[in-house]
């Protein structure tokens, strides 16, 4: 029986690759699956398509019209998810989040590690089941680790992350420092998107202390460059608050060159952000040194505030 595979919603590099290796994992071990997309790829992520010569993942708004069960990658929460999730049984899922809102009638195929990146822990199950990594999905899984990594930049980067991407960089033949920096920089292109394309691009939502809350992360080379723009964002984020009903929005504006994120903080409880790292906001924005994680500087300690 078919099933089908897909990451988070508004999609990563790790939440499309990681589909596409566990998918073909899964039909390497004699299972029928599909990866697919809950939303189009980014700039970064088509950079590593266009790279490695793939095609990107159809893109499923529901799944319960065409399957009965689904794998998930990259993702456990029921909000980050397909809207019709609760219609099918998950059967398998691979991710190095948090576990949240996040519950199953059967029992299931559960693999998670406290690791910087889904795709680095896929690794380790082709690994387990002797199965070897074709040269071009070698080339796609070092492009996410690479990704959630920030070129192991970021906090949540352990040495098996490292590891991983030199053992993979082997196999597609790969520079992965050279290319590395290529491919971040690409996801930085941001003149060609809008306002709300910007403050969708990578968002995710959390549930803390019974509040909703809105977090996207937008990669940039240039600060200024962003907030050049913040009036028009700051109203494109007030109307997603009103229109899906979000308490608070943060959007993190991460320099990769220097590891350094400005904060825009849009609705309320304000005074939570300010307790959960300690600052005063200023005009409701706050420079956060070293912080580069939505997933281990981010959203802890917002929850330990709460």
């Amino acid at each position: 029986m078919k099933e089908l595979v897909f990451g988070h919603k508004n999609p990563d590099t790790d939440a499309i690759v990681a589909a596409k290796a566990f998918a073909y994992l899964q039909n390497q071990l004699g299972a029928d699956t599909e990866a697919v997309a809950l939303g189009t790829p980014n700039e970064e992520t088509k950079f590593v398509l266009e790279h490695f010569a793939e095609k990107a993942p159809r893109v499923v708004t529901e799944v319960s019209k065409e399957v009965d069960a689904v794998m998930l990658v990259d993702h456990n929460e029921a909000q980050q998810s397909v809207d019709d999730i609760k219609a099918v049984t998950v059967t398998h899922v691979v991710d190095h989040h948090r576990i949240a809102n996040f519950e199953t009638a059967a029992p299931l195929y559960y693999y998670a590690e406290p690791v910087g990146c889904t795709s680095t822990i896929i690794l380790k199950l082709f690994k387990q089941n002797n199965v070897e990594v074709p040269d071009k999905l070698a080339g796609l899984m070092l492009s996410a680790i690479i990704s959630d990594t920030l070129l192991f930049k970021s906090p949540t980067t352990t040495p098996v992350d490292e590891k991983a991407v030199k053992e993979l960089a082997k196999i597609a033949d790969v520079d992965y420092e050279t290319y590395g920096l290529e491919m971040l920089k690409a996801g930085t292109n941001l003149g060609s998107k809008s306002e709300k394309e910007l403050i969708d691009s990578d968002a995710k939502s959390f549930k803390l202390g019974g509040k909703t809350v809105r977090i996207n992360q937008v990669n940039t080379v240039d600060l200024a460059e962003v907030f050049a723009r913040e009036a028009k964002l700051r109203s494109a984020i007030e109307e997603e608050n009103a229109e899906k009903g979000y308490d608070l929005f943060l959007l993190m504006v991460t320099n990769i060159l220097d590891s350094n994120t400005r904060l825009l903080v849009v609705g309320e409880p304000k005074d939570v952000v300010e307790k959960a790292f300690d600052v005063k906001l200023t005009d409701d924005k706050v420079n956060l040194p070293g912080v580069v994680s939505r997933k281990k500087q981010v959203v802890p300690p917002l929850e330990k505030a709460f």
